[in-house]
């Protein structure tokens, strides 16, 4: 059986939103939402930056009858501050002179139509994963790249992927010379892995895809 699809307007929506995320690794990601909403818990993400991966959680979620829930603090990570590779000067507010990707991401989802489906947490993740109190279907860590931004995002969210359900972590590259931008998702990926809480499902590029099998992180 292929994997479920989005529909074309769905997928057009992902390509038209600002972000990172190949258009097969998005198609990925929305199979394994999929699949998790048949849990009929919530899918949460990571990383929302201007809402591009959102997009697809939010349908998956929508299909399901549950909610996608996407957690930033809207200032952008390291690697999209001024002077770096991945900076976005359409991005910054004129009045503070910081980055803020929440009206893109508003944007985002109003134009695909998908804003009833998606509960929207400006917070930093470790501290929202403080006070989160229940199971999700799905994890989708796509945040910061340091090895403390994805240790604390790992820590603070794969204890509540429920039996069954989802670790998708994205920006997984195992060659060194991808130090900045893949290393710590990387080796979040490999403990994931050595714990014995978390089978492989699917590699798509530089997304993974893991199963929890068994108990802890």
């Amino acid at each position: 059986m292929a994997p479920a699809a989005p529909k074309p307007e769905i997928l057009a929506a992902f390509e038209a939103a600002k972000g990172f995320m190949p258009a097969g690794e998005g198609l990925a990601l929305y199979a394994a939402a999929v699949v998790a909403g048949e849990l009929g818990l919530p899918l949460l993400e990571v990383g929302t930056y201007c809402g591009r991966s959102t997009i697809l959680l939010a349908d998956a979620a929508r299909e399901a009858g549950t909610v996608a829930v996407t957690v930033d603090h809207h200032r952008g990570s390291e690697e999209q501050q001024p002077g770096w590779e991945y900076h976005d000067p359409e991005l910054v507010d004129p009045e503070v002179g910081r980055m803020d990707t929440l009206p893109a991401f508003r944007r985002t989802l109003h134009a695909a139509g998908l804003e009833d489906h998606v509960i929207a947490v400006v917070g930093r993740s470790p501290q929202v994963a403080k006070v989160w109190g229940r199971e999700v279907g799905l994890v989708f860590i796509d945040g910061g790249h340091t090895d403390e931004h994805a240790t604390n995002d790992y820590e603070g969210w794969a204890p509540h992927v429920a039996e069954g359900g989802l670790l998708v972590v994205h920006d997984v590259f195992p060659d060194p010379v991808d130090e900045w931008t893949g290393q710590a998702p990387y080796r979040i990926y490999l403990r994931a892995l050595a714990s014995g809480a978390f089978t492989e499902v699917s590699a798509t590029g530089s997304l993974r895809v893991l199963r929890r099998t068994g108990a802890g992180i």
